[in-house]
């Protein structure tokens, strides 16, 4: 018990910190969602943590994840004219921005000659964890190697993003949050938000659209390939 409870208070220690630096710094390369889990695994190994007994502390985390996904609602409402405004022109870029990562995954895989279990695992790469996983599963994937992927997308996403918005030069709101919540689903969303509200509002929708979507046609998608 006494470690499941370290866990937990190391975890969010270590979260607000890197959060802290990250703010301070703005240098992308530092964000919370790279670092912490990075200071993490230096943590277990070093005092001989058992992976078991550290997830089993933090799994109330975890847990708060699906109603932290639904708190992007919130923004979402507070620009609902703007969303009905532009649905139709979001719709479809966030269809041509599901359909192009997951033949993209797949076919990366093929030339990478992976086994079809892994490239299984890559295809919902670009959608929040929890509903990837699920994916994954249906797919006949590994839903764990699958989150591995979730967290690098989400990495590069963030990474990449903002080079990708100066160098198109993309200026309305609503294409930067529909290329963040597409491409990178809820660390994307995060970065949105630091562009502006509205970038944070269309990211929200437009990883909920893309969840969705590739929920439903992944598995049906996919063996057609």
């Amino acid at each position: 018990m006494v470690i499941e409870i370290f866990s937990f208070c190391v975890t969010i220690f270590f979260f607000i910190v890197c959060r802290w630096i990250y703010k301070k710094a703005k240098f992308d390369l530092l964000t919370p969602i790279l670092i912490t889990p990075l200071l993490l695994v230096v943590l277990l190994l070093v005092a001989h943590i058992p992976y078991g007994e550290y997830r089993s502390g933090t799994s109330i985390i975890t847990y708060f994840l699906q109603p932290a996904t639904v708190a992007f609602a919130v923004p979402l409402y507070q620009n609902f004219q703007l969303l009905r405004k532009n649905i139709m022109e979001m719709v479809v870029s966030i269809l041509s921005g599901v359909f192009i990562a997951i033949v993209a995954a797949y076919f990366i895989g093929k030339l990478m000659h992976l086994n079809l279990t892994l490239i299984k695992s890559m295809v919902p790469k670009s959608i929040t964890t929890p509903i990837a996983m699920d994916v994954s599963n249906a797919l006949g994937g590994n839903p764990t190697l699958t989150a591995v992927f979730v967290i690098i997308t989400a990495l590069t996403g963030i990474t990449i993003g903002p080079i990708v918005v100066r160098m198109l030069r993309i200026r309305t709101p609503i294409a930067r949050g529909v290329l963040f919540g597409t491409s990178a689903h809820s660390a994307g969303t995060s970065k949105a938000f630091e562009f502006g509200e509205v970038e944070g509002a269309m990211s929200s929708i437009s990883m909920i659209i893309a969840a969705i979507v590739t929920l439903f046609f992944a598995p049906y998608l996919v063996p057609v390939l």
